[in-house]
């Protein structure tokens, strides 16, 4: 399993960026993330998710990594 870091633009709909951790890199993971929580303007989300894969995250959290377009089917 992995960590994903991911910074989000909601207003824009734009991913930011996204950086992935071994689990052995947990705690670094965790300094990473309150470091960019701290700093963030409002409108920026940041999370830290757990998957198998990038590819199995796109697929359970597909808003961070589709445009609007995408999500709404057009």
């Amino acid at each position: 399993m992995s960590l994903f870091l991911i910074t989000y633009d909601r207003p824009a709909g734009k991913l930011l960026s996204v950086k992935e951790y071994t689990d052995e890199e947990a705690v670094q993971a965790s300094a990473d993330l309150r470091e960019q929580e701290s700093a963030k303007p409002a409108h920026i989300e940041v999370v830290m998710l757990h998957a198998d894969s990038l590819d199995d995250l796109k697929r359970t959290h597909g808003r961070y990594f589709k445009t609007a377009r995408e999500i709404a089917g057009l």
